[in-house]
């Protein structure tokens, strides 16, 4: 557990993961708007009614509804979520939760893809595998009994050309020299 982070995990989750508990942490401790200012925005529009980020408009009876923080989703006896809109009057809560979820989906997908990507480099990089070691070791292992094939060969050409007289001097003019 080198260079204060866990181990397996990059450096660059912890601090991300700290930046998003303290954004939730700031949103749960912001004060809940009041409730009148979205049933006075009921039989008008989308748009005016969506203008506040904690209304909900209901598209069947044209109500401006509050949206309800402590469930996640609005329950089926406020609006359907076909007919909900919040945010933008041109989705509605189904397509939007469907889009979110995909998108969540892709987003975690490309993460742990790339984390698998990423171990797999780093392993592979850190050691060669044991085929990898095999076949070095079998590669050093021919070129040495090549070597000593060689130099076999040459011995006995050697000795081949020191019993025929065809044994090659250094100098091949050195015999006439001492004359």
């Amino acid at each position: 557990m080198a260079r204060g982070a866990a181990r397996g995990f990059p450096r660059w989750v912890l601090p991300l993961g700290g930046t998003a508990l303290l954004l939730l942490l700031v949103q749960a401790a912001a004060p809940a708007p009041s409730g009148a200012g979205c049933a006075q925005n009921t039989n008008t529009s989308c748009e005016e009614c969506l203008k506040n980020v904690s209304c909900l408009w209901c598209n069947t009876n044209k109500a401006c509804l509050d949206y309800p923080v402590r469930k996640i989703l609005p329950p089926a006896s406020l609006c359907k979520l076909s007919s909900a809109r919040w945010g933008i009057c041109w989705v509605n809560f189904e397509a939007l939760i469907i889009t979110m979820s995909v998108l969540g989906g892709s987003i975690i997908l490309g993460i742990a893809v790339a984390c698998c990507c990423c171990c797999c480099r780093r392993k592979r990089s850190r050691k060669p595998d044991k085929s990898d070691e095999r076949a070095m070791r079998e590669q050093e292992e021919r070129r040495v009994r090549q070597e000593e094939r060689r130099a076999e060969m040459k011995s006995r050409h050697d000795e081949i050309r020191r019993k025929y007289g065809l044994f090659k001097e250094k100098n091949p003019y050195e015999k006439f020299q001492n004359n």
